[in-house]
């Protein structure tokens, strides 16, 4: 009785998080600045804007939409700075210039 209980439960879950989209998925589990520059260079733009604009959210600690200019210059400066760091596995929140010369 417990199992088919757990299974309907999981399974109503599953549906839920189908009918929601991958959209929604994709930003509840979006970790934002937490993101490894490995993994941020190999998102599709979309993708990479949903990260930036977590990113700046986590940033400012406002929940409301950034502005779309700052995502965007966002969204350049981590591309720079993530295509030069030389420890592929520094958080997007932690890129810099520095990366670029020392493995952080």
């Amino acid at each position: 009785m417990k199992a088919t209980v757990t299974r309907t439960v999981l399974g109503a879950a599953a549906a839920a998080l189908l009918l929601a989209g991958c959209t929604d998925i994709e930003r509840a589990l979006n970790k934002g600045g937490d993101t490894p520059c490995s993994e941020y260079v190999k998102q599709d733009a979309d993708t990479k804007r949903m990260t930036i604009t977590k990113f700046v959210k986590q940033q400012t600690g406002d929940e409301r939409e950034p502005a779309g200019t700052a995502v965007d210059a966002t969204i350049i400066s981590v591309d720079l700075l993530c295509a030069g760091q030389r420890n592929a596995e520094t958080p997007i929140k932690n890129a810099d210039v520095a990366g670029i010369f020392l493995n952080k």
